[in-house]
């Protein structure tokens, strides 16, 4: 029986153009961030069970790739349960792994900690376009800085790399669970029921504010609380200044500090900034994760009809591992989607060194050889990118995949001291 060539559902092979420009990226998001003073770490793959499954996570915890105890450690015939049988799965995000190894090393790292992480998540998803089972993400967190400096911080080195990689006109949409909790308060949905609130306000920009007034009532709450909660948005629509708007209907509410430290976020980032996108303050961004406290924000490209990445504040996570909390916040790009749109961009590595293809007939004779091995050493020591290939039978089919891999100069190399 043939062996199966695809790869897993869910996952893909990486051909060399993209990888070309994945590299890229990576490169231009390492030292962005390094320019911001971030430190780069890396994680195991595999978490413990335990620390995936802390309800943390949001939905991804349902999506966990799984894996079984090992050797005498797997007891089938006596397992009554899957506790019993599985104690490790693949990461589902970088940021349960990133609070264990903060609470595993807090001792040998600087306060506040800047981190760099990228790597490889595993999600047993529906794939679809630009949704894969495993899939590179791209954080940066600052553990330790309890002030609204760790938001303006990440939000400036994030919008810098992607303007480093040629987005323009992009939108950093920006809230705070505080807030959607004041809001859902201040209309008298009780506070054990507030999750419920917020996953149909998560769909509102699909089905519109009607949709979400008729999936509230469907779902139990109170014809007033939905008037009153749909009006505040209505109202929201129809202000000048939505911050002072809230700052207005939540008094009493909602902590006095929230609303001018989410502004001052707001008017930093925007006096500051490096690339061309705008800060938008968006109440009904929701972010699913179940670890947010704070200020969440997304990444928007109206354009594209999508976002790619984002983040918020989780100051009561590292408390689950050292009982201590410890104010942090991240922001991930979607690496997966902002390589997707340059590749359908067409998008061109910026001073990617010249390619030259160095074509040797069959058989040349080992002087000759070695006058081409010499010729390439040179080129490549002023900066070219040189490949040395036997001449196929169909030159022309082999020059144009060639130049569809980007060598845009070939030589030609023959028995006789002659080159063309």
């Amino acid at each position: 029986m043939a062996l199966i060539k695809k790869p897993v559902t869910g996952m893909k092979d990486i051909m060399p153009e993209e990888m070309e420009i994945r590299d890229y990226a990576i490169s231009v998001i390492k030292k962005t961030y390094a320019d911001f003073g971030f430190s780069s770490i890396e994680t195991p793959c595999v978490e413990n069970i335990a620390n995936l499954t802390s309800k943390q996570g949001g939905d991804n915890e349902k999506l966990i790739f799984k894996i079984l105890k090992r050797g005498e450690k797997l007891k089938l015939e006596s397992a009554k349960s899957e506790e019993d049988l599985v104690d490790g799965g693949l990461r589902y995000d970088l940021t349960v792994p990133l609070v264990r190894y903060y609470a595993n090393h807090a001792n040998d790292l600087p306060m506040p900690f800047k981190a760099l992480q990228m790597g490889n998540v595993w999600r047993a998803d529906r794939p679809q376009k630009g949704r894969y089972r495993q899939f590179m993400q791209c954080d940066i967190d600052i553990i330790g800085e309890e002030t609204n400096l760790a938001e303006i911080e990440l939000i400036l080195a994030t919008t810098t790399t992607l303007g480093r990689l040629g987005f323009k006109g992009f939108q950093i949409r920006i809230n705070d669970r505080r807030i959607l909790a004041a809001m859902a308060a201040a209309c008298g949905f009780p506070e054990e029921r507030f999750g419920e609130v917020f996953i149909i306000l998560d769909k509102m920009d699909k089905i519109g504010m009607d949709g979400a007034a008729k999936e509230l009532v469907e779902s139990g709450f109170s014809q007033e609380s939905t008037d009153a909660y749909i009006g505040l948005f209505r109202g929201l629509e129809e202000a000048e200044d939505q911050l002072r708007f809230l700052e207005e209907k939540l008094q009493g509410v909602i902590s006095p500090e929230v609303i001018p430290d989410l502004r001052t976020v707001i008017d930093s980032v925007s006096a500051v900034r490096a690339a061309d996108f705008r800060m938008v303050f968006d109440p009904t961004i929701v972010r699913g994760m179940g670890y947010y406290t704070g200020t969440i924000f997304e990444i928007a490209m109206p354009e594209l009809g999508i976002s790619c990445g984002g983040g918020g504040r989780y100051d009561k996570m590292v408390g689950k591992f050292t009982g201590r909390d410890v104010p942090a916040c991240g922001f991930s790009i979607g690496f997966e989607r902002i390589i997707l749109i340059l590749m359908e961009q067409g998008f061109k590595i910026p001073g990617r060194p010249q390619k030259t293809a160095f074509l040797i007939e069959k058989n040349l004779p080992a002087e000759r050889l070695q006058e081409v091995m010499v010729r390439a050493q040179e080129a490549r020591a002023e900066g070219k990118q040189v490949l040395i290939a036997r001449m196929a039978k169909n030159k022309k089919f082999q020059k144009q995949q060639l130049k569809d891999r980007g060598y845009e100069d070939f030589e030609e190399f023959y028995k006789n001291p002659i080159a063309k």
